[in-house]
């Protein structure tokens, strides 16, 4: 890890903008059903107040399109920060306009200061100059802890390191940083990927560059299907991409070549509804009118001997719709297989951190990211922005 950290700077007195990820999963009634990402955000925080800065806090939450949406303010994200820091955060709803101002210019030494959801301004995720220099501004330092959103080339987290006068990574940046970048230099063999998830345009490109570099891939998910149509397979009325097919036959033939190992699901879970009063059943061929939701058993057994051969094991996306009890069994079952494997383990993502706690085998796995997208683009070597953007000690 070459980045200037934290543990570098003298932070009394200063005005600290750390931009944090604390894009937490919410339910329908708008609660955090799994606050870890907070609590891997707490020990920058802690040492940041430790040292008698003035907090000020960044992040974003889901995707309100560049407009304030209710639902996705950071209010409740405030509320539980103060539970699990055990002392108050301050909360303002805005960050670059005049209330922000007023409440930071209030900030005493140790406070801590969330901002509203830097995504409903449109400049966030445009790497807008102008928005980045009004939060260059508020403040003296500038920490990057979002390791989660490294990879998005954003206003507060590109633009805002380039403009900042002092800049650096938090721990928990440190930590992925360290931890992944020995992982991409040093794997044990066989070299196992396990991909799922909804979407395969979401991880096209790292799936791409990080291919030829495994010796196996296990996919499961939603995008089995666009493969399993690039294949010529019957998929029912499942999810498919039709736009990624032939990029989706350009990866098949490129690891047939490679002679790496792409397994694709032989039997599936199937239903006719997506909600908690489906009636599953299994499956080899989806017929028409009914969805894959899930891996059957007989792949979640091919996969789990595949992980139990492997040195490393790199879990990305859930393997169905594990949300609901009866679509989540091929998920529960791959996180049990690694968490068994002797391998290192690395995974990513919100969802299959959320699968992790759900099986309660997190104290087994190796490594768990708080980055998805990211920390598969590190892994294939893809530069982040986030990271280039910050001065090298």
């Amino acid at each position: 890890m070459t980045k200037f950290s934290i543990r570098h700077l003298n932070l009394h007195g200063k005005r600290v903008f750390i931009r944090a990820d604390l894009n937490a999963p919410l339910n329908k009634h708008g609660e955090i059903v799994d606050d870890s990402r907070l609590r891997g955000f707490l020990p920058t925080l802690q040492m940041a107040l430790g040292q008698g800065a003035r907090v000020i806090v960044g992040s974003h939450l889901g995707r309100p399109q560049g407009r304030p949406d209710p639902k996705m303010s950071l209010w409740g994200v405030s509320r539980r920060l103060s539970e699990i820091l055990g002392s108050s955060v301050k909360f303002t709803s805005d960050c670059v306009g005049n209330k922000a101002i007023k409440a930071i210019k209030a900030l005493k030494i140790r406070d801590t200061l969330l901002l509203e959801n830097l995504r409903f301004y449109p400049g966030e995720e445009k790497n807008d100059i102008s928005f980045a220099a009004k939060l260059a501004s508020l403040s003296d330092i500038y920490i990057n802890d979002a390791f989660g959103a490294a990879h998005r080339a954003h206003a507060s987290i590109e633009a805002l390191a380039r403009l900042s006068s002092v800049a650096a990574v938090g721990l928990l940046m440190e930590k992925e940083l360290n931890y992944l970048g020995k992982a991409t230099h040093d794997q044990a063999r066989p070299y196992v990927l396990v991909v799922g998830g909804s979407k395969v345009s979401s991880k096209i490109h790292p799936l791409q560059k990080l291919i030829p570099l495994t010796d196996q891939v296990l996919i499961g998910g939603a995008m089995a299907y666009t493969f399993l149509k690039a294949q010529g397979k019957g998929i029912g009325s499942s999810i498919v991409e039709e736009d990624k097919i032939d990029q989706v036959k350009e990866i098949l033939v490129k690891a047939q070549q490679l002679n790496i190992d792409i397994k694709l699901p032989s039997d599936h879970i199937v239903s006719s509804q997506v909600n908690a009063s489906a009636n599953p059943q299994i499956s080899s061929n989806i017929p028409d009118g009914l969805i894959g939701v899930d891996i059957g058993p007989s792949t979640c057994k091919k996969y789990a001997k595949a992980i139990g051969k492997a040195g490393t094991v790199v879990w990305n996306g859930p393997m169905g719709v594990y949300e609901l009890d009866q679509f989540s069994q091929g998920t529960m079952k791959i996180a049990t297989a690694i968490a068994s494997s002797s391998a290192i383990s690395i995974a990513g993502g919100g969802d299959s951190i959320a699968a992790i706690a759900k099986t309660g085998v997190g104290s087994k796995i190796s490594h768990i990211s708080t980055g998805g997208g990211a920390s598969l683009e590190f892994l294939a070597g893809i530069r982040l922005p986030g990271v280039d953007a910050l001065p090298d000690r």
